[in-house]
């Protein structure tokens, strides 16, 4: 017979409703690729619009084209931005020289990027049985490519960044907190998963410990030593050599002349302590 539910079954910690980090990095990068999708849909009836303005009208698929070539492009280097996010990056690289490498990778990723999107397009323009002119509205279609590559770079590396720093916290094994974590104590034929943050104290009788728990007294074969150490953290200090109390049941302490104390705890209780203890609960 068992009461409660052990933690880690239903969603919690690494539970079994929990999301793979591999199903979360696809889910992501289809999240980036989709972003992408509305930028060049932007983009395209921008450039449409800004033709018509100048009285030189095209046709939407040459900007679909234009613009798809580019997004196809900047796919091909999202493995290697990838990379370079993950190996450039804190803690292996202080935060000025991961920006300033990121800054100087710049330019080759975006030459890169352009020679993939010609190469493309001119492809593309093959099939249609025309030929493709690499130019600009300024007469310089490299830099003019250039200053555009270069925001769209820094806004990649951020969003891979953002994207690698959510698929590390989410694979991290959680650390229970003291409110979810439970101590599991056999009682008999009965198995108790007591929520840690709802038992006052405990004390050493004999071969066993006596948890004091919802007013109830278990049983439980261990030691108090070994106790303490599985509650470590849970905000538990020993008041006696037989006792442990937890901290945030504690009404109020009462010292004596002799250096001894009494705990007194929420609930009326009220636990005797020693003066070689009293640090560690008024600490």
């Amino acid at each position: 017979m068992t009461e409660g539910t052990a933690p880690g079954t239903n969603g919690g910690g690494a539970g079994t409703n929990r999301i793979s980090p591999r199903r979360l990095t696809i889910l992501l990068v289809g999240a980036l690729f989709a972003y992408g999708l509305i930028r060049i849909t932007s983009n395209v009836y921008s450039y449409l619009a800004e033709r018509h303005a100048f009285g030189r009208d095209v046709p939407a698929s040459t900007a679909w084209a234009y613009e798809g070539t580019s997004l196809v492009a900047w796919t091909m280097m999202i493995l290697l931005c990838w990379f370079g996010v993950r190996f450039i990056r804190p803690p292996r690289f202080g935060w000025i020289a991961t920006i300033a490498i990121h800054a100087a990778l710049a330019l080759p990723v975006s030459l890169a990027h352009i020679a993939l999107m010609v190469g493309l397009r001119m492809v593309v323009w093959w099939l249609a049985g025309s030929s493709y002119s690499f130019e600009s509205p300024d007469g310089s279609p490299i830099l003019y490519e250039l200053r555009k590559d270069a925001a769209t770079y820094a806004e990649l590396i951020l969003l891979i960044f953002l994207m690698q720093w959510l698929i590390a916290r989410h694979a991290a094994p959680s650390t229970p907190t003291e409110a979810s974590r439970t101590l599991t104590v056999s009682d008999g034929s009965v198995a108790h998963h007591l929520p840690v943050a709802e038992i006052d104290h405990v004390a050493a009788a004999g071969n066993y410990v006596e948890i004091a728990w919802r007013g109830r007294r278990l049983l439980h074969r261990a030691t108090l030593s070994a106790v303490e150490t599985e509650l470590a953290g849970a905000g538990f200090v020993r008041i006696h050599r037989s006792r442990l109390v937890r901290k945030d049941a504690v009404r109020r302490v009462v010292t004596h002349r002799s250096g001894d104390f009494d705990v007194e705890l929420a609930n009326g209780e009220v636990l005797r302590g020693s003066r070689r203890y009293r640090p560690r609960i008024e600490g």
